[in-house]
């Protein structure tokens, strides 16, 4: 079984037990993820109407921080010079649990429809006072 989660605007293919980076999720503990996609044997869950009572839960393991970027900008003739670098922040995470949910969930009963109100009556557009057109000027 494994599934396919959405996290930091990317998305993972991850099976039970598989650490990843992901992008920094800020909480510690467990993180329940949403899955895209899940595929278990011959059964594919892929419409959200399938994918509602699907859960990939995960254990925050760690943070780490990626590779240094470094970036350098450079106009001739102005003595303009600027060196920068930057290191992104990623949470490991480790799946601990793939959930297909089994049925969905039922859509919550409908309520009872407010009494509808009688229609207003249609206003008349506005008119502008001044109708008539302007000759264009000539250049």
């Amino acid at each position: 079984m494994y599934a396919v989660i959405k996290s930091g605007g990317k998305q993972y293919r991850v099976e039970e037990g598989e650490q990843l980076a992901v992008e920094l999720l800020g909480a510690a503990g467990e993180v329940e993820l949403a899955p895209v996609l899940v595929v278990d044997g011959d059964r594919v869950l892929a419409t959200p109407l399938e994918l509602e009572a699907a859960r990939v839960s995960a254990r925050v393991v760690d943070e780490a921080r990626g590779p240094k970027v470094t970036g350098f900008t450079y106009k001739p003739k102005t003595n303009n010079r600027k060196r920068w670098g930057h290191r992104q922040r990623y949470s490991l995470i480790e799946i601990t649990g793939i959930s297909a949910g089994g049925a969905p969930r039922k859509a919550p009963a409908e309520k009872a429809a407010p009494a509808k109100k009688a229609p207003a009556a249609k206003k008349a557009p506005a008119t502008k006072k001044s109708a008539t057109k302007r000759p264009a000027k000539k250049a």
